[in-house]
């Protein structure tokens, strides 16, 4: 309960925290987007309102993900009250219960604050009663530097107005800066084989050239990320190998070729080429496509799909799963199965495969009617809410959509995968529909940035687009 007149605070109360650190007030939201945030703020310590605690326990009921959130973090609360010994006034060490990094202290609110907020604020919504805490704890320490931390712009808008410290909740960010974002492509200088040709060894294997190549720019190469080098005879190239200043490239396959087409599908630029050497290649098991709309993601991905299902047998099915957010307002409950249900956010698999069933001329109404059948029958749309326990032996999984997923849920899909399967995330990390997510806080950037470098995954963001040049236009006019 939180009154408008200012009380004098026992000095008791004041003596309480030590004075170097800081101390974050934090939000409902920070919590129940992420409760290991708990955890996330080193030697600083933390207060937790009442009214956060009131909202937590409003949000717990549920199936979602935010109510899972808020029921954890109450286990974490419930873990620290019960298994400390200090008195809970005293602040209780959270490095017993989690990280050994986060050695500060956890403050529970055990008492009326008696915070004074203006008259224009209401007194019972849950928001203000924690700005009126903040308020506090900033009269009360004035040496000490109190912050509140929230996800919610007007919250931190109302605090500022205030007066009091607010900050986003960061530590879930992977960049600060999208445009640092591995691009899995590297333009290699003029003179790179001048630089890096002494010594150089060459051999033939597999139909590819390798080369063994040494200087100053193979110790920033990652494993399967791509260079090329646009001359009058253009080089295009994959890191196989790196150790301290040697690498080991090997060339590609020409995608861009009729001859190696995917499905009927060709690359039509340097990117798509990249792309669909990823996605043909049976060693990498996770793969990430970046890209605006009409670069080619779901084309591209469902070819190679097909290709390696149908044809080179190497998986045995198609699963096609996506977040489901709307872009306006949703349309209420759907009828039928699961897989009718999801239908109607599969319009992009039904583009393409339109497309991609157009590919053979040659084969008549009938014999396009047969493929259709064939195709659908080893093309399943599965829902992303049922995937918690599952396990897919040698799938083709393509995860659409994928920059609305949290970090954790993407653990979630990505563990899935059991011997034999592929996992390809496909998403534009400009168009985030779900609340709370950022550009750099986006399971996709999340994926992109700890996958990358290992021998078994690769990533490429597309740069153009080929849907058309209305679309193009509209891309960048609009």
């Amino acid at each position: 309960m939180i009154q408008r007149k200012t009380a004098s605070a026992p000095s008791s109360v004041v003596a309480r925290f030590p004075a170097p650190s800081k101390l974050f007030v934090l939000d409902t939201n920070v919590l129940m987007h992420d409760p290991t945030s708990l955890f996330r703020f080193e030697e600083h310590d933390i207060f937790i309102p009442m009214a956060t605690l009131e909202e937590l326990d409003n949000n717990k009921k549920g199936m979602s993900e935010v109510a899972r959130n808020a029921r954890q973090t109450s286990r974490y609360l419930d873990e620290m009250v019960t298994g400390s010994d200090a008195a809970i006034a005293d602040g209780m060490p959270l490095a017993v219960h989690g990280d050994r990094t986060a050695s500060g202290r956890l403050f529970l609110q055990t008492e009326a604050i008696n915070g004074e907020v203006p008259a224009r604020l209401a007194v019972g919504k849950a928001d203000n009663q924690v700005l009126a805490v903040v308020k506090h704890l900033q009269e009360l320490h004035a040496k000490r530097r109190v912050i509140l931390v929230s996800k919610d712009i007007n919250m931190r808008i109302k605090a500022r107005a205030l007066g009091l410290a607010a900050e986003d909740y960061f530590n879930d960010k992977v960049l600060e800066d999208t445009d640092l974002l591995y691009t899995g492509a590297r333009a290699l200088p003029e003179d790179f084989w001048d630089s890096h040709g002494k010594d150089m060894e060459s051999w033939q294997q597999s139909g590819h050239t390798y080369y063994r190549v040494r200087g100053p720019l193979c110790s920033s190469l990652l494993v399967n990320e791509f260079v090329y080098l646009e001359a009058d005879k253009p080089f295009y190239a994959q890191v196989r190998e790196v150790s301290g200043k040697t690498a080991v490239l090997t060339t590609l396959r020409d995608y861009a070729s009729q001859r190696h087409n995917v499905w009927g599908i060709i690359a039509r630029n340097r990117e798509q080429n990249f792309a669909l050497n990823v996605l043909m290649n049976p060693h990498i098991d996770f793969v990430t496509l970046l890209g605006q709309a009409g670069t080619g993601k779901t084309l591209l991905t469902l070819a190679a799909g097909l290709m390696q299902t149908l044809e080179h047998k190497t998986y045995n099915e198609i699963i096609m799963t996506r977040v489901t957010v709307p872009v306006g307002e949703d349309i209420g409950f759907l009828p039928g199965t699961e897989e009718e249900k999801m239908n109607p956010w599969m319009g992009a698999l039904e583009d393409n495969l339109d497309v991609l069933n157009r590919t053979d001329e040659d084969a008549g109404e009938w014999g396009r009617a047969a493929t259709r059948d064939l195709i659908r029958s080893r093309i399943k749309v599965k829902s992303l809410n049922f995937m918690r326990g599952r396990t897919f032996l040698n799938k083709y999984l393509i995860i659409d959509e994928a920059q609305n997923l949290t970090p954790k849920q993407m653990k979630t899909l990505i563990t899935r995968a059991g011997p034999g399967t592929k996992v390809v995330c496909l998403g534009n990390i400009a168009q985030i529909d779900t609340p709370y997510l950022t550009e750099g806080s986006s399971g996709l950037t999340y994926v992109v940035d700890r996958m990358k470098g290992w021998s078994h995954s690769g990533h490429i963001t597309l740069m153009r687009g080929e849907r058309s040049r209305l679309a193009d236009y509209a891309a960048e006019a609009l």
